[in-house]
Parts: C-alpha cells; structure tokens; sequence
C-alpha cells in the first residue's frame, strides 16, 4: 500500500491520455460502426429542418466546442476535488473506467438517439421507443433535474466571481466577443471559422492580460465588483437572453470561444505539472473510506460515483445530447467525435482536477475544503497555506465547495514553472474565471434545453406553444425556465443544492442509459445492449442507494425535509420510468420479426420520428 503512496502526477497524465486514446480508437469505433451504424447517408435534422435558429448545420469542430463547453460544467472540476477526501486512487480509477465504459457511451447513444428522432428531447425520445406515460413522467423528472442542476451550477458560480472584479470583467468580456464571432461567421463567406477563431483568440487573450490593470483601476470599473446577491439576479437574466438570441449569434461562439479557454488551461496545466513533476500528497486511500468526511459525509460506495459525476458519467449530458447539439450535427458520424469525443475531453479535465487537489497537503486541502468545525475535530494543522493566502491575497480557509482549492492547486503548479514564483496571485485569479467560464457554458445551453423541454410540453396543451418560430412562446417559456432555476439560485446555497444535483444527476444518466438499451434492442442490436444495459442498471443500484442513504443518515436527522421530498420525488419518477422500460425490453426481447427500413437496416420495429 505504501508504495501507492507519493505517485508522480506525471505518470498519472501519461496513464489517462494512454486509456482515453485507445477507448476512443478501439470501443468508441467499435460502438460507431458495429453497434449504431451510423450511416451518412441519413440527413440530419440539422439539414433537414434548417432554419437558421436553432437547426443551423454547423462545422464538426465548432459544434464539438459547443458541445464540449456545454457539457463540461462544474462537474469535472469540482467534483474530482471533492472526492480526493476518499484518497486519490477510487477518484482516479472511476474516471478511468467510468469514462470509457460508461460516460463515453452514453453521451455516444443519448445524441445518436436524438439525431435519429429530429433532434427532440430525451422525453419525446421516451414517448416515441417506450409508450407516451413513460415520456410525460421522463419529461417532469428532466425539467425537474434541469432545474436542480442549473441552480447548482450558477450557485457555484456565484460563490467563485462575487467581488471579484479581474474575474466577472473577463466573463462579461466574453459576451460581446461572441456576438462579434457570431457575426463574422455567420455573414462572411465560407463560415469564416478560422477568422472568427483568431479574432476570439486574441480578444480573449487581451481580455485576460488587462484583467489585473482593470483590479487596479475601480474607480472605473468598479462597477464589476458585484456582490451575491444582484449577482444571483444577473446569470438568469444572462441565461434567459441566451435561450431567446438565435442560435448563432451568443450561445455557439460563445461556447466555441470558452473552449479555447478552457482547453488551453488544461493542456497548460498538463504542460507545468510535465515540468514541474510533482508528487501526490494525498494517499492512495484515506481514513473516510468507510464514511464520516468533512467534505462528504457518506462511504466511497456509493458515494465516489456520486461526487465525481461529470467527470465520469452525468444525466446533464443527456438534456446537452438532445438539445442543442443535435439540431447543429452536420453528419451521422460526427456523433462519434461530438458524443464519445467531447466526454473523453471532459475526463481529462477531471484528472487534471483531481492532480490539483492531491498534490496540496492534506491538512491544508482538507483547511480549505471544511468547514471551520469539522477542521478542528480533524486534529489537522495546516502546513503551506498561510504562505500560499499571503501570495495570492486572498482568504482561502474553510471555504467549501472544492472551487478555492481547486484554484490553489491549479497556481501552486504553474508558479513553480520558472519565472513565474511571482505571479501567484495572477494565475490564482485567472483559475476562479477559468472554472466560471467553463460552468456559464453550461447554463447558457441548460437554458436553452430547458425552453426547448417547455415548450414541448406546453405544446401537447395548445400546438402553437410547441412552434419553435413563435417569439412570444419563446419569450415565455425562456422567461418562466429562467425564473424557476433564478429563483433556486437567489434563494438556495450550495449545501442543499448540490448533494440533490448529485443523486438527480446520476439517476438521469443510468435512465438514459436504460432508454439508450430499448433503442439498440429495437434495432435489433440485442447481442450489443449489454454495452449500455450493465452501467444503466449498475448506477441505477448505486444511485437509488446514495439516495436512500442520505434520506436516512442526512437530511431526516437534520431536519430537511424539503431535500427529504425532492429526493424521493426524483426518486419516484425516475422509478416509473424504468418500470416502463422494462416492460417495453421483455416485448422486444419476445419479438421475432424483423423488419428492413429504406436504408436496408434491420429493426424488430420501425418507430416514426
């Protein structure tokens, strides 16, 4: 065991990108063009409901910077760092696995489905390959979810850029940046990508270099510094404008343009740990595994799948993989560098994510990351964090939430890199707006998602709700998602947020899974569905046990029964979803037919998109 003690992260890199590249060479291939046989032949609804607004054919590598922003929000940094509290070893080895064998896949299956269903949601997806109960009931627990997620999300956010003037000027610099991008892709000939992609990479670029002169000045740009509160009220007001501005214009090259950001960071921070090769400081396994942390109160089974979420599998990917992306795949066999791609992508950062917490000492990422109390019952004493608040000029002690250490470690590695001891509190900073970009990617196309799910519901009401040309059905149902997950965010904290996010997550994603196996045994792909089947029912087991655990041993003794409700609501739902997807399994698996489509494909049945 001792020798799994002080690894080199170095190794660690070398490890992931070695298990990410031959998953992708070899599984995501496989699951390509043996499994889903993607056909180009197929159009996509991106070319065949083209409307310039929402189904806009767009170029592979900018939809996977959408797709890639979209999805990598919060998750992957903050919940690898979380779940170092179990040691570095059960974080590293389900971001390996989980990836590959269950993220990658998912992410793969849930936009295949969507792509072959006009782009529409999981819910409509639901309807169409299980029964329409079983969509309606997908539908509220989506809408549910979405809602719990995105108030996580922005709660994150607002905690990581509230008075902080260098990093809220370099987020709302991205804005009119993007507009300008959106612009000049969309009127100059040829799509104009890689001039959209210089013109954003040098603005940023400058956006981030200004960053300290802007802290230095406040009496002009003062305004910047922005408490919680009206914070709390901007990002759905933000939210909401990027649900309604057409496609192109805010949201694509936005998230195209926080992808260089947030890609260039990683493979910087991958480079300085290649340099500076430092060694863990957190065990292989620590003292909590059995329960009782200060940072998650449960045991590493279940709870390490839980906390580390996106940065293995996420339910959130599924409402990204039937919302935006799909309406903008060129191609069927983008699905596979979109999908399994961006989720390998993802991954990485997680590991990163993961280097940065375990390489700090462990009293002082446990000083961070507790509360004060639960410090002091640690025995602990902290070791290189009073120098490391002195250089970054910032109070960094028991502030939970795995965003701060995060940043610390991200700045503790590239100050060492020569000549740059003396920019720790520059690089500490740019991490904090680092990590806010990357989770606003997130909301912006969220939101989006959840108008999109609105107004398929309020569709089957009155038709006219479910027109995607309809300003005013877009206004409305853009403004009540909004104020629904603004009101969370206003109201709520990360505390009783974020554990319900984790379990809502999750469970969405073992769902997804489950629908994603109905659909391969309707395409009569029986001897594949085992590839979805055993990680949808092996999260379902884990996460319906993280719930119940925290029901029993969290929220009941202190009292939450508001949590105590929602979790067994989401619980409920999720339930009924999957009793009638079995029931739709034992019908197909009882089919002998099999019918041929216009493409000459086998189907036990052909279900109409």
């Amino acid at each position: 065991m001792d020798a799994l003690n002080g690894l080199n992260a170095a190794t660690v890199i070398f490890v992931a990108l070695l298990v990410f590249a031959i998953g992708y060479r070899f599984y995501g291939l496989f699951l390509a063009q043996k499994v889903l046989n993607l056909n180009d032949a197929r159009q996509t609804p991106a070319v065949r409901f083209a409307d310039g607004h929402d189904y806009v054919k767009t170029n592979k590598y900018v939809l996977f910077g959408h797709h890639f922003a979209a999805i990598a929000a919060a998750g992957p940094l903050l919940g690898p760092v979380l779940a170092a509290q179990y040691g570095y070893m059960p974080g590293l080895l389900w971001i390996l696995i989980g990836c590959v064998l269950a993220g990658g896949v998912h992410d793969l299956v849930v936009l295949f489905c969507s792509v072959r269903h006009k782009g529409l949601s999981l819910a409509y997806i639901a309807s169409k390959e299980i029964d329409p109960a079983t969509g309606t009931v997908t539908a509220w627990s989506v809408l549910a979810i979405l809602l719990l997620t995105l108030a996580g999300l922005c709660i994150a956010v607002v905690n990581a850029m509230h008075n902080s003037l260098w990093s809220t000027y370099t987020v709302a610099a991205t804005l009119p940046i993007a507009v300008i991008m959106g612009l000049y892709m969309k009127f100059s000939k040829n799509g104009g990508v890689w001039g959209a992609s210089v013109i954003g990479v040098v603005l940023l670029f400058l956006c981030i270099l200004t960053g300290p002169w802007v802290t230095a000045h406040p009496e002009y740009f003062g305004w910047l510094d922005i408490d919680k509160e009206p914070l709390s009220i901007l990002l759905p007001v933000y939210g909401f404008f990027a649900s309604v501005l057409p496609v192109w214009l805010l949201l694509l090259p936005r998230d195209y343009l926080s992808t260089f950001l947030k890609v260039g960071t990683i493979l910087g921070l991958a480079v300085g740990i290649l340099w500076v090769m430092p060694d863990f400081n957190m065990p292989a396994f620590t003292s909590f595994d059995a329960g009782g942390g200060p940072i998650v109160a449960g045991p590493v089974i279940p709870f390490i799948f839980i906390t580390i979420a996106c940065g293995a599998l996420s339910g959130f990917h599924a409402t990204i993989g039937t919302g935006t992306t799909p309406k903008m795949i060129g191609t069927e066999h983008d699905v596979l560098f979109v999908g399994y791609g961006a989720m390998l992508l993802e991954g990485f950062v997680a590991i990163m994510a993961l280097i940065a917490a375990c390489v700090l000492v462990p009293a002082d990422y446990f000083a961070i990351n507790s509360p004060a109390e639960a410090y002091e019952a640690l025995g602990m004493h902290v070791s290189e964090l009073p120098a490391l608040e002195a250089e970054v000029q910032e109070q960094l002690m028991h502030r939970p939430g795995g965003s701060v250490s995060l940043a610390v470690g991200m700045a503790h590695i590239f100050s060492q890199i020569p000549f740059m001891k003396h920019l720790m509190a520059y690089w500490y900073h740019f991490a904090i707006m680092f990590e806010a970009v990357f989770i606003l990617s997130a909301v912006d196309a969220g939101t989006r998602v959840g108008r999109f799910f609105l107004q398929e519901m309020m569709g089957k009401i009155w038709p006219r709700w479910g027109d995607v040309e309809w300003v005013p059905g877009i206004i409305a149902t853009s403004l009540i998602f909004t104020c629904a997950w603004g009101y969370l965010v206003y109201t709520g904290n990360i505390s009783n947020i974020w554990p319900l996010f984790g379990i809502s997550n999750q469970l969405l994603a073992s769902v997804t899974l489950l629908i994603g196996t109905t659909v391969l045994l309707r395409m009569n792909r029986h001897k594949y569905a085992l590839l979805t089947g055993i990680p949808g029912v092996f999260m379902t087991v884990i996460t319906f046990w993280a719930g119940v655990w925290l029901i029993l041993y969290q929220y009941m003794p202190q009292g939450q029964y508001l949590l105590v409700f929602l979790s067994l609501f989401v619980m409920v739902m999720m339930a009924v979803v999957i009793w009638g997807t079995v029931r739709r399994w034992i019908v197909l698996m009882r089919e002998n037919t099999v019918v041929h489509d216009q493409y000459g494909e086998e189907f036990k049945e052909i279900v109409p998109e």
